[in-house]
């Protein structure tokens, strides 16, 4: 018996130690895979000014490709349509909500000031950074993976052509010229239709609404909302290019790395909007027309 609990002692620690080695190992290709994605992101910013310079054709060619897609407006919808249309839409939403909200205490009045607070500091860059990455980011991640597993990329390499700018860089930029249209368009279509639905369904005051969302919005409420588009849109762009550039397992692979891609861009979207908010914000939100802390 004692010898049959020995065996199965040593197996039990064998066991654990092998459990204990897979989590570790884990862990450690988790880190490097993240310092991976941080270098690739570092050597982009760094290497900007030789895209700029030296590949200002490729960035008007993706400017056009991000900003309309590579087919018509109508054939593809473009990224101004996903735009426009998330953005609508989910600002319906906000407008349908917060009617019905302020109606049972009866403060419908403030439908304004609420629209003009929720879709500019919140709504607007996280549905419209959202839009981006499910249609340029993992454009850019299908892109540059296809280049990856088809040994385009190496190839580039053998003609001493820096990959890093002329394929990353040249998309950071065309990204960063498109973002301030693409956001204003998405930031106005979430005002017209909050108001629409609002005045013209719900049948609220339209000079009631117009004072409250005009004594509330103001151009540092613009500018904050546009500093974190531009943030999400970097990040977006950074991340997708990275997990397309280190793409690896055929297409099979490819669409892993979209897929990756897509979920660490939204959850990076999420947690940098919070730290964003209370950075320029602040912790207590304040409208300082209305005297309201």
């Amino acid at each position: 018996m004692s010898d049959f609990r020995v065996v199965d002692t040593t197996v039990v620690q064998k066991v654990r130690t092998t459990r204990t080695a897979g989590r570790l190992g884990r862990v450690a290709g988790g880190m490097a895979e993240v310092g991976r994605h941080v270098s690739f992101a570092g050597r982009v910013i760094v290497t900007l000014p030789t895209a700029v310079i030296r590949y200002r054709k490729q960035v008007l060619r993706e400017v056009v490709d991000v900003g309309f897609g590579s087919n018509s407006i109508l054939a593809g919808g473009g990224t101004v349509g996903i735009v426009l249309a998330m953005t609508a839409v989910a600002a319906v939403m906000v407008g349908v909500e917060t009617y019905r909200g302020l109606d049972l205490i009866g403060l419908t009045t403030l439908s304004g000031m609420l629209s003009a607070m929720a879709n500019t500091r919140e709504l607007a860059p996280v549905v419209a950074s959202i839009a981006l990455a499910a249609k340029v980011g993992t454009g850019f991640t299908a892109k540059l993976g296809a280049m990856r597993i088809s040994d385009e990329i190496d190839a580039l390499d053998s003609m001493s052509v820096p990959t890093i700018p002329y394929l990353a860089g040249v998309r950071l930029v065309a990204t960063m010229i498109c973002i301030v249209p693409l956001y204003a368009i998405g930031l106005v279509a979430t005002y017209i239709a909050t108001r629409v639905v609002v005045v013209y369904v719900n049948g609220g005051s339209a000079g009631t609404y117009d004072y409250f969302f005009h004594i509330t919005l103001g151009p540092e409420d613009v500018a904050y909302s546009l500093i974190k588009a531009v943030v999400f849109a970097a990040v977006i762009v950074l991340v997708h290019c990275s997990y397309g550039y280190h793409a690896s397992g055929g297409p099979e692979g490819v669409g892993r790395a979209a897929g990756r891609a897509l979920r660490t861009s939204i959850l990076a979207i999420g947690f940098i909007d919070i730290v964003l908010t209370f950075a320029l914000w602040g912790l207590v939100p304040e409208v300082p027309a209305l005297g309201i802390t």
